[in-house]
């Protein structure tokens, strides 16, 4: 595409690791979020799911396949095209929909990828770009979510295979998907003796206990879980027993990121809207965005949110160089996500009224932005990974 037809794109031509293959992903999912999201998100939102056909044509456009090897039949890439992949889906201003795709892809996926077995990826993986295979991560649990190794859902061998029994909660994708890794204590000696199994939803005595009613991100699904003596065969154990808290942690970072990315292109959207909004409303003998201090605030967001984009980017081509990245994702993830939250503020506050008002996006964008410094690591638990990295002893 010329670069002069590009230019309305906030990351094009401003981003120092956006490639045209980069530029190509995001193009294709903008268009893909204006044709088929932004006009159905509302009925998604009633329904309370992303219908299952939307995820198939996802996966048949490779959207599922960005970070799945070139041998399994992907397209092999890293970092930098799940932050381009997610920044693209937050402009459809449905959060609940682009956190169903990406617990896909980049939180649940990623754990299969790197610890399945050839067995288990030829099995498991077609299926899981096609879309046609739903993957959830059940971590979480009522009394552990960012402290992983406080789980108490336990396995235990049972002949050729492992018997489960335990709790998840705020488990996203759980209710209508295929497919949970779960996460749960082995060794019972060793606080991180966690290994993680893969459970078809189908397994019997693996059970939705409810659905849960959320604050925002209404198209989501998100269960609490019951497992009541699950039994999986030794094949459906994931990597290597006894080692899932380590394996576990080695997609924090991406989770970290994709929540980032989609706050960032929801901030943009948001932005967007309101320029569009105060341009066209009247006040005062003239525009509400001539006064200055609408004008001049949502110059400061717009700065903010270049800001998060930047240091994202940043913290994603490190990790696609091989550089630990957990202090510069960390720090992004925690200042990034609140600052998206104070944008959605300022644009709620300029919409006045009709910013209180369910018929608007930006009330809905509003609620959804809300989790984002809460999931996948709290802003607290953020900053003290940052504070550890940034320790210098006497």
């Amino acid at each position: 595409m010329p670069t002069s037809q590009r230019t309305n794109h906030p990351n094009t031509n401003r981003n120092v690791y956006m490639t045209d293959e980069l530029q190509a992903i995001y193009d294709q999912t903008i268009e893909f979020v204006n044709n088929e999201v932004k006009p159905n998100g509302e009925q998604w939102e009633e329904d309370g799911k992303v219908p299952r056909e939307v995820l198939r044509q996802m996966g048949s456009l490779g959207m599922f396949s960005l970070r799945v090897p070139v041998e399994l039949g992907g397209l092999g890439m890293g970092y930098l095209a799940s932050a381009t992949f997610s920044e693209a889906l937050g402009a459809s201003t449905f959060a609940g929909f682009e956190v169903t795709a990406l617990v896909h892809t980049d939180m649940a996926g990623p754990h299969l990828i790197n610890s399945g077995s050839d067995e288990q990826l030829q099995k498991y993986v077609p299926q899981m770009m096609s879309g046609e295979l739903i993957l959830s991560i059940g971590v979480s649990e009522p009394d552990a979510g960012s402290d992983v190794a406080g789980i108490r859902t336990k396995a235990v061998k049972d002949g050729d295979g492992w018997r489960i029994n335990g709790t998840k909660t705020f488990i996203t994708n759980a209710v209508y998907g295929d497919m949970t890794i779960v996460a749960a204590r082995t060794d019972l000696e060793n606080k991180y003796g966690i290994s993680t199994f893969l459970v078809p939803a189908d397994t019997e005595g693996f059970s939705v206990a409810k659905k849960l009613n959320k604050h925002g991100w209404r198209c989501s699904d998100t269960a609490e879980l019951t497992l009541d003596d699950v039994w999986v065969p030794d094949d459906q154990l994931l990597g290597t027993p006894h080692r899932g808290f380590y394996e576990t942690m080695k997609n924090f970072q991406n989770e970290r990121m994709v929540l980032i990315g989609m706050g960032v292109g929801a901030a943009q959207a948001a932005i967007d809207l309101t320029n569009e909004y105060t341009q066209n409303r009247s006040a005062f003998g003239g525009r509400l965005f001539d006064l200055g201090a609408i004008r001049q605030r949502m110059a400061m967001n717009q700065a903010k949110v270049d800001a998060a984009r930047a240091s994202m980017y940043h913290a994603a081509w490190l990790g696609d160089q091989g550089v630990d990245n957990v202090k510069e994702m960390s720090g992004a993830k925690a200042w990034g996500c609140e600052i998206v939250n104070e944008i959605m503020y300022d644009c709620v506050q300029f919409h006045g009224g009709m910013g209180y008002m369910r018929e608007s996006a930006i009330e809905r964008m509003y609620r959804d932005a809300r989790i984002l410094p809460i999931g996948g690591g709290a802003t607290e638990v953020m900053l003290e990974e940052v504070a550890k990295r940034s320790y210098i002893s006497a």
